[in-house]
């Protein structure tokens, strides 16, 4: 199990939200921390751990007056750790490029390959185009209904028609290098993971899988580790020092390390 730092981005500012309250309306957000340092200081640290493979969102949409102040800090980052680091929010087949140039390893998706509650084929075949396979993570954050979870979009708001099964994932998977499973029912929240999407998510044996909700605590991660066999990554944010949490980010950061596939 691979420890994946992250970097969310939101008014311009290095922060830890409640996922569930964004809104794009008045650029609303419940914080949990603002940090007072900017992007390049935690791509230092994470450089420095060698720790290459996380993420950094853009959390206000493109055309938000804080868009610009958002990328500053993505690029300040970006240029601290090159390739070290994945970018997501607003990326599409004209941006994307842009961004996998000016550093990022690969760009995170959601919104514009998931559309009007469904998989937007011809969106998803020219981001392909843009940058290719290889420098794409779809970001398959989810929700639960009923007895599944489906891809949610549009800040975590609006459900589409897409569950998260394994034959989605072999699907989709033709597609992309990674995928980055938030699970929003938990995200941001420090309450524990959601072991039921663990379960399934870990089941499947594909490409690389980072689990992001709930993580808050060693017990918290070894939980993650026999619930997914050792098969999925993880990000961890709130619930970290580094963001004003109680989890100290060297020991996560140590026990990932020390982690071993469970068969």
């Amino acid at each position: 199990m691979k420890f994946r730092p992250c970097i969310d981005i939101h008014n311009g500012k290095v922060k830890q939200i409640v996922g569930s309250s964004l809104r794009d309306n008045g650029n609303h957000s419940v914080d949990n921390f603002v940090s007072d340092r900017n992007g390049d200081y935690y791509a230092s640290l994470y450089k420095e751990d060698n720790l290459a493979g996380g993420h950094i969102i853009l959390l206000n949409p493109v055309g938000s007056e804080y868009y610009e102040a958002d990328c500053k800090q993505a690029y300040l980052a970006l240029g601290t750790f090159p390739k070290g680091m994945q970018i997501g929010g607003g990326m599409n087949a004209d941006n994307a490029a842009g961004f996998i140039e000016a550093g990022a390893s690969h760009v995170i998706v959601t919104s514009y390959v998931f559309r009007d509650g469904k998989i937007d084929y011809d969106n998803l075949n020219k981001l392909v185009e843009a940058v290719g396979k290889e420098h794409i993570v779809l970001d398959l954050s989810c929700r639960r209904k009923e007895d599944s979870y489906y891809i949610v979009t549009d800040r975590w708001q609006k459900f589409t028609d897409v569950a998260v099964t394994h034959e989605v994932l072999d699907m989709l998977s033709q597609y992309c290098d990674e995928f980055l499973i938030h699970a929003v029912d938990v995200e941001g929240k420090s309450a524990g993971i959601d072991r039921n999407l663990v379960s399934l998510i870990g089941s499947w044996q594909g490409i690389p899988v980072t689990y992001a909700g709930g993580v808050r605590s060693i017990a918290d991660l070894e939980l993650l580790n026999e619930a997914s066999q050792g098969r999925l990554d993880v990000t961890i944010g709130s619930a970290l020092d580094l963001f004003g949490g109680n989890l100290k980010y060297t020991d996560a950061v140590e026990y990932c390390k020390n982690t071993q596939i469970v068969l």
